[in-house]
């Protein structure tokens, strides 16, 4: 392997950490973290999430690559609107999660769903993956190994962030605080996100 190609994966790896760290991810899967009081599950939730997100961008980079295509400004904006309602969904069911826990004092942290917003995720950022690795590689077997270490860092980045965030939710009175303030802000978010790709960026000018 080639040293140019070695200091590419490094690079890719940190960038998927970095990656892992942005704000609709954190938010997101804050929102099922806060739902567990075992430090444990919430750092599942985390390494679920980082699957979804790998299979999602290894998949569909990988069709887009071979067939050397991408996707239009109209469907990646369209992609990451999606984001933004599914910010918003799971902002009211954290509230409603929160009610739920008042009356049975638990509730098991739904790793299918950290796996589903992890794909949803890894769909939205597709576009700009396919820009990056296309950028940075030869080959298609670099491609597919580029997008793999890229999806190892922010397995590793979003597993770090659930683990030091599960932390305060281990305490039951702070737990159920968090569940709120985290449905809420998830709730501002989504609707600020889709608000900013609808008018500011003009989304809805270039589908009406």
């Amino acid at each position: 392997m080639e040293t140019s190609f070695f200091s590419i994966l490094i690079l890719g790896f940190f960038l998927g950490i970095k990656h892992a760290l942005e704000p609709d991810h954190i938010i997101a899967v804050s929102t099922i973290a806060s739902k567990s009081k075992k430090l444990w599950r919430s750092s599942l939730a985390g390494v679920y999430w980082g699957i979804g997100h790998t299979l999602t961008l290894f998949i569909f980079g990988m069709i887009l690559i071979v067939l050397k295509s991408s996707i239009s400004e109209r469907m990646s904006m369209s992609l990451e609107f999606l984001v933004g309602i599914m910010l918003v969904y799971l902002g009211f069911t954290s509230f409603l999660s929160y009610k739920k826990q008042v009356h049975t004092h638990h509730e098991k942290t739904s790793y299918l769903k950290s796996l589903g917003i992890g794909f949803v995720h890894g769909l939205a950022g597709s576009a700009a993956m396919v820009v990056l690795t296309m950028s940075t590689v030869t080959h298609v077997w670099q491609g597919a190994l580029y997008i793999i270490i890229f999806g190892i860092g922010t397995c590793l980045g979003m597993l770090l962030f659930t683990t030091v965030i599960g932390i305060p939710f281990k305490q039951v009175t702070l737990n159920r605080c968090l569940m709120q303030v985290t449905g809420a802000v998830s709730i501002i978010f989504g609707l600020y996100y889709m608000y900013n790709l609808a008018v500011s960026d003009g989304l809805f000018s270039l589908w009406f």
